[in-house]
């Protein structure tokens, strides 16, 4: 079976695709005009031969979905009339409520579930979610990723995967850089303190080799909870301590690469994902792409020319 390719919104996000000078200007132009948003997005995606979406912060959020189309269904038809479909949804954005506190569960899962109905909608069924970032090395008082703390965090994941089940939609975890979801222990940590009927798993080969990890190890090991995964290559490990603010994303860029261009074993990771539930998706991640039909266009070589 040849796999649909699929990419996340954030992949058009840079400056140059829109003609404005910063991120913050793509971000105000959307919000204002998302229908022309959404209509440019569209089009780029059926250049690059790319029917897959994956919804992430702002502007290619749901919220942005429903002002441009007025509603789930109307956004599905929207997808539909261009061969295009939503593959996943991440839960991003300043309003999702913090995981970090405990008193928060019930709005985490209601959060969670209002983002599956939508998904449901427009005929998805795969929520993305990450753990909380870490915190700089150093800082006072210290983040221990430990038992307690997965023990923790597996909680939340239960009621937040049982939730969205029952509406036939599954959560999986992304594997974020400076994450507590990032070095490969953390990964099987979490992995071993959730339930695989609720608990999915959504690895990116770019962060797993960020952290120093082996995409493919990974992806072996927990292939039968591999619900999608993100195509992405990376320069090299992240070799200094980074300040884990808001500015950590910026900072973590110079070491990631366009697909071919890096350290990631392609045909390793291909054979890999081919043994997983989520082998009929390839999403190819590009953050912010000044040319992401071109980048797209290539990304989908270099997978094409590894895939079994």
């Amino acid at each position: 079976m040849t796999p649909r390719f699929a990419t996340d919104v954030v992949t058009f996000y840079h400056p140059d695709f829109w003609d404005l000078p910063s991120s913050d200007a793509v971000r105000a132009w959307a919000l204002a005009h998302p229908e022309l948003f959404w209509a440019r997005v569209m089009d780029a995606l059926d250049e690059a031969g790319v029917t897959g979406i994956e919804l992430t912060f702002a502007p290619g959020d749901i919220e942005s979905a429903l002002r441009a189309f007025g509603s789930a269904q109307g956004f599905r038809r929207e997808l539909v009339s261009r061969g295009l479909a939503v593959v996943s949804a991440f839960v991003a954005g300043e309003d999702s409520p913090d995981w970090r506190d405990a008193g928060n569960l019930p709005a985490i899962v209601a959060d969670a579930e209002r983002r599956a109905a939508f998904l449901v909608d427009v005929g998805a069924e795969l929520l993305v979610a990450g753990l909380p970032m870490r915190t700089t090395f150093g800082a006072r008082p210290p983040l221990f990723v430990d038992a307690p703390y997965m023990t923790r965090m597996a909680d939340i994941a239960h009621a937040v995967g049982e939730a969205v089940s029952r509406q036939g939609v599954r959560l999986a975890f992304h594997t974020e850089s400076n994450s507590t979801l990032w070095y490969e222990r953390d990964i099987d940590l979490f992995m071993s303190f959730t339930d695989p009927r609720y608990v999915w798993l959504c690895p990116d080969s770019c962060h797993i080799a960020l952290g120093g990890g082996d995409p493919v190890a990974v992806a072996r090991r927990h292939a039968r909870r591999v619900a999608l995964a993100h195509w992405k290559d990376a320069v090299r490990p992240i070799d200094v301590e980074l300040t884990i603010d808001e500015t950590v994303f910026a900072q973590q860029q110079p070491y990631m690469a366009e697909l071919g261009s890096g350290i990631v074993d392609w045909k390793g990771w291909a054979d890999a994902m081919s043994r997983t539930p989520g082998a009929d998706t390839v999403l190819i991640e590009l953050d912010e792409a000044a040319d992401p039909v071109a980048a797209l266009l290539a990304g989908r070589a270099v997978a094409s020319s590894v895939l079994p």
